[in-house]
């Protein structure tokens, strides 16, 4: 027998033993098959699914505006109390990721977004019937908080799976999802509440919020799971693997939170570190206003329908100006240069919380809306694309995580802050020139570093190629490296030949 055919039965027999041992320990990864992103078909309806489930998650904090009133009186509560309760809710959507992520690779994407869609529900649920405004923190801020992250995240992750061809012009329309939930519930806040008051119209936004549970049961995996026929083995095996769950659920917190946590990007990564201190910069100031607009409009005697209708304005604008941004800055040209049109955009967003100062009545807050939804858009649509420019895409998902954490800082104190500046001072009007400011400034930042950045990149360029020596392109000898397999059983000879000096 050759060494070919001894070698192959023994790679046979190992691949028989590690078949047998994969069935009898459920542990071990089995193989799965892999098939090719479809591309459409049934990827059009987790496509929808997942645009409903932006709208019920996103969304939804920027619309707790509409009860901030009743809350305040019915817990005798501050404004920088008071804020808390959204701020919590967004803070905690965006921190949990790692958590999440955990899940996703454990249960997969279809059954985290059930759960959070189920998480969510409840929190709702039981926030209308909290007595205090510390068990509010605890219903509405972090379990429907923590529901939002487990819906939002694995409905993005696995409508990736299912579009790559298309993937650009799936994003873009999924982006729409929190345009529509933007447009949407202001209304029905606005309508529940004058039907039910705040108790009842959360309690009815606790059921609405179960339809993500829907949108979960569609998203089913491109990719089957094997079946594990029965035996007797496997049982033995499942027994001694359910001692060992904790341990192994410990090691996997660990392992995924090195994985989804980029600690070396920031330090390496000049641009990373820059964008990720903007963003974070600029989550200071940037929600704050979606949170604010409504108690403003109706402190000076606008009617809270009017108020609604200013939100759902924006909303709209969100709907109809993403799919053709995305579209744009698609195009070659604009390649290397979305950070500077994000930035711009971003500095215009900022500059347009200023127009909130000139006065409280409906035609100059529709205005801002017109102004603030536009940028928005821009903002929304590209700074996703922005982070792929700058990081590699197999580290985007680390990137990702560590840029939530970060920003879930900013974002819970944000609206507190706020808060607490109407409370000493009494005015609204500082709380939106305070977002100018801190927005503008995060997008001067970003905009002056990236400059900075490129010049000394394009000097290190020019620099470079002087440094080669022209007279010497190649180098001067040439190594083939060749391989002589002799039918001797007990041997074979390689050598390295210089063939060319």
């Amino acid at each position: 027998m050759t060494p070919q055919k001894e070698q192959s039965g023994e790679s046979c027999r190992r691949r028989s033993e590690e078949e047998d041992e994969g069935k009898a320990n459920p542990a071990l990864p089995q193989a799965q098959p892999s098939f090719d992103a479809p591309d459409g078909g049934w990827g059009w309806v987790v496509l929808v699914a997942t645009i409903l489930v932006l709208a019920l998650t996103l969304a939804f904090p920027s619309c707790m505006g509409i009860f901030y009133t009743d809350l305040q009186t019915e817990f005798d509560a501050s404004n920088s109390e008071t804020s808390w309760v959204p701020s919590i809710m967004i803070a905690v959507l965006h921190a949990g990721g790692p958590l999440c992520s955990v899940l996703v690779e454990r249960f997969g994407c279809r059954a985290t977004v059930m759960l959070g869609g189920v998480l969510s529900g409840m929190g709702m649920a039981a926030s209308s019937f909290t007595t205090s405004i510390i068990g509010l923190y605890i219903t509405a801020g972090v379990i429907t908080g923590l529901g939002f992250c487990f819906s939002f995240q694995p409905a993005v992750t696995i409508l990736g799976h299912y579009f790559v061809r298309r993937r650009a012009f799936a994003n873009a329309l999924s982006s729409t999802g929190t345009a529509l939930g933007l447009a949407t519930l202001p209304f029905l806040g606005h309508y529940l509440h004058s039907e039910l008051g705040w108790r009842g119209s959360f309690l009815v936004l606790g059921a609405v919020l179960l339809n993500s549970c829907v949108c979960g049961a569609v998203m089913r995996p491109v990719v089957p799971r094997l079946p594990r026929g029965p035996s007797k083995r496997a049982a033995a095996a499942r027994e001694t693997v359910v001692k060992e769950r904790a341990r192994t659920m410990l090691k996997s917190l660990a392992t995924s939170f090195r994985r989804h946590m980029a600690f070396d990007l920031f330090c390496s990564n000049h641009r990373f570190c820059v964008f990720s201190v903007a963003i974070t910069w600029m989550m200071l100031g940037f929600v704050v206003p979606l949170i604010f607009l409504v108690p403003y409009a109706t402190d000076h005697g606008m009617d809270q329908s009017q108020a609604a209708l200013l939100l759902s304005v924006m909303g709209f604008i969100n709907i109809f100006v993403r799919p053709p941004v995305g579209l744009l800055f698609s195009l070659p040209w604009f390649k290397g240069r979305h950070v500077y049109v994000f930035s711009v955009a971003l500095l215009l967003n900022g500059l347009s919380d200023s127009i909130c100062c000139i006065a409280p009545t409906f035609s100059v807050l529709l205005v801002y809306v017109l102004c603030y939804g536009l940028t928005m858009s821009v903002v929304g649509s590209l700074v996703f694309t922005v982070l792929m420019d700058i990081v590699d895409m197999r580290r985007f998902p680390a990137a990702l995580g560590l840029l939530s954490i970060m920003e879930s800082v900013t974002l819970l104190i944000g609206p507190p802050l706020a808060g607490s500046l109407v409370d000493r001072t009494g005015v609204y009007t500082y709380v939106f020139l305070a977002c100018s400011m801190t927005v503008a400034s995060s997008a001067l930042f970003l905009l002056v570093s990236f400059y900075c950045l490129d010049r000394r990149d394009g000097a290190q360029k020019e620099v470079l190629p002087a440094l080669e020596t022209p007279h010497d392109p190649v180098p001067k000898y040439q190594y083939i490296h060749v391989s002589m397999e002799g039918k001797d059983d007990h041997a074979s000879i390689e050598t390295e030949r210089v063939t060319s000096v």
